[in-house]
């Protein structure tokens, strides 16, 4: 191997995607000397009008760390929608009574938004425009392989075109199918759950307010999210996890019979909250499942987004939490002792601790949630929907969760 295509770094970064670019862009301004490894596939041209159909909720914590990296100030503003609340409402029991309803709102945390609305193309858009102009060295190959050094600190990444990256410490931020989590020997659990998170884009008869909706119904989980108003009025983004066998009986459907479909399904469930919502974009879907991995840290190899966990999209929290560890990170090597070096084990069991929580609490919550709802028996829907009843008449509790799912 020639020198010429082999580079050593401190860190190196495995994975381009939000929280890969976002974990290198962070590292290095904590003055690491970092590497990012990955595809740099091209990004279409925002158009007035029309947007990507991955847009994420991002919570304050979230935003917070953008900032900090230089990335918020330089999203297109006319593109991003705040949320100044969320209604959460049951599904209807059998015996005809109302389904429950639970409001929440920004106020209730001493805040203008619960969570801003940003399309992930954007977001991907200027995290690279930062990234190239930030020092990072970014080699736009696959990662095929990993070899620890013998008698030292450290490892080699090798590279689908045949480079050699030698650092002291890897990131993997590739996604639920990790390679570098399966060659750091990481074990993952994961569950299906039989469902599709279903996506498209909307119009909107009424005015979304700003407000993000949410129904669990007999059809799965359905989320309306704010999103900016275009020339034919209000839009809003879906999210609907609906049961596999739904889905694909939907997808299978001619495009126009499809388009029918779903409007006739959505006016069933959403009751006319938004008025007539109608079919602006093509839909997507992919499948659903709940995945950790332990150890979060193993002989250099630190785990991050996805690469470490996947939950449920109800609570709209796999971005933050993937940011989350992008900032508990650069926060623990940060912060390290002069004497500490960046691979020490003893650093990175602080990087777990850090997370262990937070990751337990919305694994719990949101697969707690998923097999509530999903249960049909009918004195179990009275149950779940006299709770949201009651929660949303005790201001303090409120206020709690308000608080935690803002990641405030």
């Amino acid at each position: 191997m020639t020198q010429a295509s082999s580079f050593h770094a401190d860190i190196v970064v495995a994975g381009t995607g939000i929280v890969g670019l976002a974990a290198a862009l962070a590292l290095s301004r904590g003055g690491a000397r970092v590497g990012l490894l990955g595809p740099r596939p091209a990004l279409p041209a925002p158009e007035p009008g029309l947007y990507d159909p991955r847009v994420y909720a991002l919570s304050p914590a979230s935003r917070q760390l953008l900032a900090e990296l230089g990335i918020w100030e330089a999203l297109p503003e006319d593109r991003i929608t705040g949320v100044r609340a969320m209604e959460i409402l049951g599904d209807r029991p059998a015996w005809g009574d109302r389904p429950g309803h639970l409001g929440l709102s920004a106020w209730q945390a001493g805040s203008d938004y619960l969570a801003w609305i940003v399309e992930s193309r954007e977001l991907e858009r200027v995290l690279r425009q930062a990234v190239q102009w930030s020092g990072v060295r970014w080699t736009t190959e696959d990662f095929v392989g990993l070899e620890w050094l013998p008698g030292a600190s450290g490892m080699v990444l090798r590279t689908s075109g045949g480079q050699s990256l030698q650092t002291l410490l890897a990131v993997a931020a590739d996604g639920a199918d990790s390679r570098l989590r399966q060659a750091a020997q990481v074990s993952a659990t994961r569950s299906d759950y039989g469902a599709t998170g279903v996506v498209v884009h909307l119009d909107a008869e009424l005015p979304h307010q700003e407000c993000a909706c949410q129904w669990f119904s007999d059809d799965g989980v359905l989320a309306l999210l704010p999103m900016p108003d275009t020339d034919a009025g209000p839009q809003v983004s879906m999210v609907w996890s609906m049961h596999r066998a739904q889905a694909r009986a939907l997808f299978a459907l001619p495009e126009q019979e499809r388009a029918a479909t779903l409007e006739a399904r959505l006016d069933a469930v959403t009751r006319g909250r938004l008025g007539r919502l109608r079919v602006r974009s093509p839909l997507f879907g992919f499948p659903l499942m709940l995945q950790h991995a332990s150890p979060l840290a193993s002989r250099g190899v630190v785990l991050v987004g996805d690469a470490a966990h996947v939950v449920h999209p109800l609570a709209g929290q796999g971005l933050n939490l993937g940011l989350g560890d992008v900032q508990a990170l650069a926060d623990v090597l940060g912060g390290r002792e002069p004497f500490r070096a960046i691979d020490d084990p003893r650093l990175l069991r602080r990087y777990e601790r850090a997370r262990a929580e937070p990751l337990l609490a919305m694994r719990v919550v949101t697969d707690g949630l998923f097999h509530l709802f999903g249960t049909r028996a009918a004195p179990v829907a009275w149950l779940r929907n006299a709770g949201l009843d009651v929660v949303d008449r005790l201001p303090l509790l409120k206020r709690l969760l308000v608080n935690g799912a803002s990641g405030t």
